[in-house]
């Protein structure tokens, strides 16, 4: 996982991660194989990282990445470290992505949610759009904080786009409501 919120191939070619099947954009990602993730941040330039596919399921996607960052990322509330491991999960069909944090050592640090764009595959690519609005859980649980809605604010997506601002707002909501109910500990992988 690459620096979050500051978080190749083409086709279905073999050392793409994908081959053709179902899922909203027609692509499906194979365990096992890497694949690079995109992860869309305007104005920021583009991040891209590779990750090891661990599921597709047509909707859901998983995969696990090493911290690639700065060496270290303080947020204050948790630090990203070299030898971090993120257990990321996208999906097509939600506004959100979750990914899981853990220590070089396996202790689990929380989990830093984004809110996106549904995700999608193209050119054998998972591409993630950021919309600013982040989320964060501690791992004892105790602590869920949203983050950057200042960023979100200014970012202007309310006047150029008022439904997908709508469908942030109702992401951060609804990743507020899964962590205060413990969901996240469920998600495999």
């Amino acid at each position: 996982m690459t620096d979050t919120g500051a978080d190749a191939g083409s086709g279905a070619d073999a050392g793409s991660g994908a081959d053709a099947g179902s899922g909203g954009d027609g692509v499906r990602l194979v365990p096992g194989r890497e694949v690079t993730v995109r992860l869309d941040k305007a104005p920021r330039p583009d991040v891209r990282y590779p990750a090891d596919v661990v599921l597709d399921d047509g909707t859901h996607v998983v995969v696990r990445a090493p911290w690639a960052g700065p060496p270290v990322r303080d947020f204050g509330f948790v630090r990203f470290e070299r030898g971090d491991l993120f257990t990321e999960h996208y999906w097509r069909d939600r506004w959100y992505s979750v990914k899981e944090v853990r220590a070089a050592d396996g202790t689990l640090k929380g989990w830093y949610c984004d809110v996106t764009r549904p995700a999608r595959v193209a050119d054998g690519v998972l591409v993630v759009t950021d919309l600013d609005l982040d989320l964060w859980q501690s791992a004892d649980r105790r602590t869920v904080l949203r983050l950057d809605e200042d960023e979100f604010a200014e970012s202007g997506l309310e006047q150029r786009d008022p439904a997908a601002a709508e469908a942030a707002r109702a992401a951060l909501d609804e990743l507020e409501r899964l962590a205060r109910d413990g969901a996240f500990a469920e998600l495999p992988g």
